[in-house]
């Protein structure tokens, strides 16, 4: 099976010996077969395959020689390309040595000429240095004249914009802006006229100059605009930015034209500081009008405990100066917003509106607290109800004249529309004030109602008549409030009489002794109902009838007779009949809330233009309207140029005697005058 040492000395070829490594591999797979073989033929009975293992083997050995030789006669073929390769390569090597050697002898047939060229290579050194120095002369030369810029540049700086000593605090800050404004156009008027003949065309001095003046006049505001500026010097400085700056009367001057382009400058302050300082100026004008506001609602409310009552208008309507004062003051720091740009009057109106809705919010709380202060001690105010009916007159007017502070309110073909949230404000503050109102007529009809039903009440109408004219001393207060707030008064109240005269009956027993009695008891209900009934049928057709609208008018007797103005209608059983549908049948329930609304007729009629109202005929009656204040004149609404409010002047001169604390307040408004 094996061999042994001798013959495996023998048997190496000098290959071998050139080849250890090949050596040593045929030893190991020598002995790798060796000890497979011992370890496969070791029992006997595994001899019997020995052919089978000898003929694969073969077969194996006969496969190996084949892949040795295909790869041996792969790398024959390639190492013939390879000398192929090479012997065209040495072909090309002995070409190119022979082209060398004639460019070499052409080389040397051409020297003489190339001394001839000695002169022209000194030529072009020479060049050379004349380059070197020309160059070092335009970086001098451009070296000065940004050193002419930057010196120019720190002069201006430090003349206009780097001066701590300048006072930029109110109306030193308009004194400073109108400084700039003049020296800064004086200037480029000079270095236009002076400096520009003086100075190469290429240093375009004009412009330059100019767009050093814009850009520290930029950084100048920029550091101005982020220190805690007030209102008015904010209102003062966007201005002067947004309109005066590019205007005729600086940068856009006659005298710096065609030259000084505006277009090309840019905006001197950035859109986005622009914005963020009309949130700040809508922000402290937000502070001045709330604290102006809370102040003039101390006033008015204390205007409740004077002696007097409020003042009448020409026909007679109960107000005071409160909505005058307090739209002229909303309208003029919208329209002072205007002034600066369109997105800023916006702002401001829609503070305003908020504004306005708190107002209307803390009055009626105020009222709450003074209605409950009344309940205490009911001779405190004096005339608590003329000025809840003068509150009621206010809020109508102001909720007409709200729509003419919409800008652009002139150009609308109707009136802005109120916002739902004041518009809430708005008819709660009404109600609040109807039903104190309501509860002052029911406290003094409380006495009358304890006594139904007694003996006394079956007896005569001296109850109902005492009624009645507790019901008409109250209408004729009533009548001093403007329509349709007065018909919703007077709904409410012939509600209010019906619901507890009917409780009052109900609520006791009274038991008739006899035929008579039930007789006498039907009859004086039918009679008290028949004169309540008269008495309200009357004062809705008073309230219908435009010459008896206002407390001047003629009022009828609920027995028929006619009473002067300020006359009390004389006690007596009433011998009238149902006279016609009360004010229940006129204006349905689930409709009277709606007359309590302030933008109905008169709503349009507190708006501007005459006063109108149907008379018995059909036809329309009209009388004078009172004037906007000359401010709010320049915002007309549309088909309307006038309304109830009157002039600040007016308000001041009338109010000076009653109110100097209103007139004496700071008006929270930008002033113009700088």
């Amino acid at each position: 099976m094996g061999m042994s040492a001798e013959q495996e000395e023998d048997s190496r070829s000098p290959r071998d010996e050139e080849w250890p490594e090949a050596e040593k591999a045929e030893k190991l797979a020598r002995g790798a077969a060796l000890k497979w073989a011992s370890g496969v033929f070791y029992r006997p009975d595994k001899l019997e395959g020995l052919g089978h293992y000898r003929s694969r083997e073969a077969q194996r050995n006969s496969s190996i020689q084949s892949r040795l030789k295909s790869t041996v006669q792969s790398h024959l073929e390639g190492v013939s390309a390879g000398l192929e390769q090479l012997r065209s390569a040495a072909g090309d090597v002995r070409s190119v040595r022979q082209d060398l050697c004639a460019v070499r002898w052409h080389l040397l047939g051409s020297a003489e000429g190339f001394l001839r060229l000695a002169p022209l290579r000194a030529v072009v050194t020479e060049h050379a240095q004349l380059a070197a120095v020309v160059r070092a002369l335009p970086q001098l030369s451009s070296a000065w004249r940004q050193r002419f810029y930057q010196v120019m540049q720190e002069t201006i700086a430090a003349a206009h914009f780097k001066a701590a000593h300048v006072d930029v605090k109110g109306p030193g800050l308009g004194r400073h802006l109108a400084t700039l404004q003049s020296n800064i156009l004086v200037e480029l008027r000079v270095v236009k006229d002076l400096m520009v003949p003086c100075c190469p065309p290429h240093y375009n001095i004009l412009s330059i100059c100019t767009h050093m003046y814009h850009q520290g006049l930029s950084d100048y505001l920029q550091d101005i605009l982020s220190r805690d500026l007030d209102k008015q010097e904010i209102f003062m400085l966007l201005s002067w930015v947004l309109h005066v700056y590019q205007s005729p009367e600086m940068m856009g001057h006659p005298d710096l034209l065609p030259e000084v382009d505006v277009s090309t400058l840019g905006p001197l302050v950035s859109p986005e500081v622009v914005e963020q300082m009309e949130r700040k100026y809508v922000g402290k004008v937000k502070a001045s009008v709330t604290e102006w506001m809370r102040r003039t609602l101390e006033v008015e409310l204390k205007e409740w405990f004077r002696e007097e009552e409020p003042e009448m208008d020409h026909l007679g309507f109960f107000q005071s100066a409160l909505p005058i004062i307090v739209m002229q003051m909303l309208d003029e720091n919208i329209r002072v917003a205007s002034l600066v740009t369109d997105s800023l009057q916006q702002k401001v109106y829609a503070m305003a509106m908020d504004e306005l809705e708190a107002f209307l919010i803390s009055l009626r709380e105020a009222l709450g607290e003074c209605g409950k202060e009344h309940q205490k001690d009911r001779s405190m105010p004096k005339h608590y109800i003329s000025y809840l009916l003068a509150l009621l007159n206010n809020n109508m007017a102001l909720s007409s004249s709200i729509s003419t502070l919409h800008p652009g309110s002139a150009s609308l073909a109707k009136p802005a529309e109120i916002p739902s949230s004041l518009q809430t404000a708005l008819d709660r503050a009404q109600k609040k004030a109807c039903r104190l109102l309501l509860e002052e007529l029911l406290l003094d009809l409380q006495p009358l109602y304890v006594q139904l039903p007694s003996r006394k009440w079956l007896s005569g109408a001296q109850l109902v008549n005492s009624m009645c004219e507790v019901i008409d001393k109250y209408m004729r207060d009533f009548s001093h409030v403007r329509n349709p707030v007065f018909k919703f008064l007077l709904a409410e109240s012939e509600h209010l009489v019906m619901n507890h005269y009917m409780r009052a009956l109900m609520e006791k027993k009274m038991v008739c002794r006899s035929a008579e009695e039930r007789i006498q008891l039907s009859t004086r209900l039918l009679q008290d109902a028949s004169q309540l009934r008269e008495l309200f049928h009357n004062l809705v057709r008073e309230a219908a009838a435009p010459e008896t609208q206002g407390p001047g008018r003629e009022r009828a007797d609920p027995r028929g007779d006619i009473c002067p103005p300020g006359a009390h209608p004389p006690p007596g059983p009433s011998l009238a009949q149902p006279g016609g549908p009360g004010i229940y049948e006129e204006i349905p329930r689930h409709q009277r809330r709606a007359h309590l609304h302030p933008a109905g007729s008169a709503g349009r009629r507190l708006q501007g233009g005459p006063e109108r109202g149907a008379g018995n005929d059909g036809t329309e009656s009209t009388v004078p309207a009172r004037k906007l204040p000359a401010h709010l004149q320049q915002h007309p609404g549309p088909g309307s140029g006038a309304s109830l409010l009157p002039s600040q002047g007016q308000v001041c001169l009338r109010h000076a005697r009653r109110s100097p604390a209103v007139c004496s307040l700071p008006w929270p408004v930008v002033s113009l005058n700088n």
